[in-house]
């Protein structure tokens, strides 16, 4: 006896958002059990794993990698059975189901087991089960699935996979064997388009770009202002503080004296500290300061510091590891990545002097960015003659919606942020 049960994606909230199918874990009719993970789902900020609701056999898969889902969408079906037909049933159910994928699915892919002029022995390997998006991909690029290295559960393929493949280049007796009729076809061919890289927008990607759009051109007028910090004090204080920090568990790095500075900078000027409504500006006492965080190329996540203003140096430390080390291996919760009043951009880790503008994070009102510091001259007075030294110094720029608040207060934010920055240690 078995029951088919739904495996759904999560219900988010936000009744507009939307994921997307990353990877499924297990392939039809494997056996898994209850609160094993499943299926990844993809979202515009984390990964979300959605386990199984009962003990069973993957049944169904109705969604594939790369599809877009609803919250509470079914994604495929799970079968539960009774412990005595458990294993005869799983056996019946994998001849069944491996039989498309084996036979019928990938009769047009190569399996490079085949020499010229060659009896096929393609029955001598039984490959790996795919799922329907690997398996279009290989046959659109026209790949031999045995050069493939599969970096899944398992061993099996995924998109990435496929994607990060290089195909060998033909050996130099295959380029010079050829008729006149091949030569000229690879004549005209030399004049096609170079060859290119087809990389499928994640949903987190997506997303990005419509909220980017969507907060550039449609909500708030950008205005954004610079001014330039020195960092001598703050560069002082982490070196007579890094070993103890780093001991207690906090790594202490530069954007914790920027979370800081920027907490005295927000109640110096409460309104970059808000969010636009028709009706009123809705400023908030709370500071809770999302920090930008690149992940490696994937995208940018934007993880949430919260109530800033009542955390010293070593707080905030302690806070950015976790949060930085939790996006880092992907196991940031849908609740560190919400409720962000304010946003620091520090793109100066990538060696970028300054950037603008820096797009805000809707509904906030305001982006800090800082870049990467670096040493230059500067002109002192001493005993009533200027002198050339050497200051450690960054560019900082505060993007703002120009609706909330003027350029004089976006440039009394930044005199308190480089003021704070300047005269470290923070005075009681």
């Amino acid at each position: 006896m078995s029951t088919t049960f739904d495996i759904l994606a999560p219900v988010d909230e936000a009744a507009s958002s939307r994921f997307q199918v990353l990877r499924w874990l297990r392939s039809i009719g494997d056996s898994v059990k209850k609160d094993e993970p499943l299926v990844e789902i993809e979202t515009d900020k984390v990964t979300i794993e959605v386990a199984a609701p009962v003990t069973g056999i993957l049944g169904q898969i109705l969604k594939t990698e790369h599809d877009e889902v609803s919250p509470g969408e079914v994604l495929g079906h799970l079968e539960s059975v009774t412990q005595s037909a458990t294993l005869d049933g799983e056996c019946a159910r994998n001849a069944e189901v491996d039989a498309p994928y084996h036979h019928r699915e990938w009769a047009g892919v190569s399996l490079g087991l085949t020499t010229p002029g060659a009896t096929s022995v393609s029955t001598a390997i039984e490959p790996p089960s795919l799922s329907p998006a690997v398996l279009r991909l290989i046959k659109e690029r026209n790949l031999d699935v045995a050069m493939i290295r599969g970096t899944g559960e398992r061993g099996r393929i995924t998109i990435d996979d496929v994607l990060s493949h290089q195909p060998m280049p033909p050996s130099p007796e295959s380029a010079r064997d050829g008729t006149e009729e091949n030569v000229s076809e690879r004549a005209t061919s030399s004049s096609a388009p170079a060859t290119m890289r087809l990389v499928p927008h994640t949903a987190m990607r997506k997303r990005i770009a419509t909220h980017m759009v969507h907060s550039l051109l449609h909500t708030a007028p950008h205005v954004t202002a610079v001014f330039e910090a020195d960092l001598a004090n703050v560069e002082t204080h982490q070196a007579n503080h890094l070993v103890d920090f780093g001991q207690r568990g906090a790594p202490l790095t530069h954007t914790a004296y920027f979370v800081a500075a920027a907490v005295k900078a927000i109640r110096a000027v409460p309104e970059s500290n808000s969010r636009w409504t028709e009706h009123a500006l809705e400023i908030y006492e709370p500071i809770h300061i999302g920090i930008a965080t690149n992940l490696r190329g994937t995208g940018v996540v934007v993880p949430v510091l919260r109530d800033v203003e009542s955390l010293d140096l070593f707080g905030i430390a302690k806070g950015l590891y976790y949060l930085a080390r939790s996006a880092q291996q992907g196991k940031l919760q849908r609740e560190d990545v919400r409720g962000g009043t304010f946003t620091i951009s520090n793109y100066g880790g990538d060696g970028c002097l300054f950037a603008a503008p820096i797009v805000i994070n809707q509904p906030q009102s305001a982006i800090l960015g800082v870049g990467a510091p670096e040493t230059r001259p500067v002109f002192i007075e001493q005993g009533g003659q200027e002198r050339v030294v050497a200051r450690r110094k960054c560019y900082v720029s505060l993007t703002i919606d120009h609706r909330v608040m003027d350029g004089y207060r976006a440039s009394r934010f930044l005199e308190t942020f480089v003021g704070t920055l300047r005269e470290w240690p923070l005075k009681s």
